[in-house]
């Protein structure tokens, strides 16, 4: 169980939002839903190789209050971090915590 004094980490809640873009496509943009406050946790990094370049992988547990609108479709970030959410539980079930797997994604 998490001590609500260690939620500092003030996270703005993103969604995507798709917008046509005049050539007969669409284009991705992130749109704010909430701010919240959580405590962020790394749990463990590693580097990919793709496209002849090495990329980082960093997981993280980010414990938040409860919200029903949050999973793998949204993404939480902290300043100019961006964490992907892969999944969002009740450990408890008692609708007081979520904790989120995430992936830290670099936007460079």
């Amino acid at each position: 169980m998490i001590v609500v004094g260690r939620l500092r980490h003030r996270l703005t809640l993103e969604q995507a939002v798709t917008a046509e873009d005049g050539s007969g496509g669409f284009s991705t943009d992130w749109a704010a839903v909430a701010t919240i406050w959580g405590a962020i946790e790394t749990l463990s990094g590693r580097e990919t190789e793709a496209s002849d370049a090495v990329k980082a992988e960093i997981t993280h547990r980010i414990t938040i209050r409860h919200r029903d609108d949050v999973g793998p479709a949204k993404r939480l970030r902290f300043y100019a971090r961006v964490f992907e959410v892969v999944s969002a539980a009740d450990p408890e079930g008692s609708r007081r915590l979520l904790v989120c797997r995430c992936i830290e994604r670099d936007l460079a």
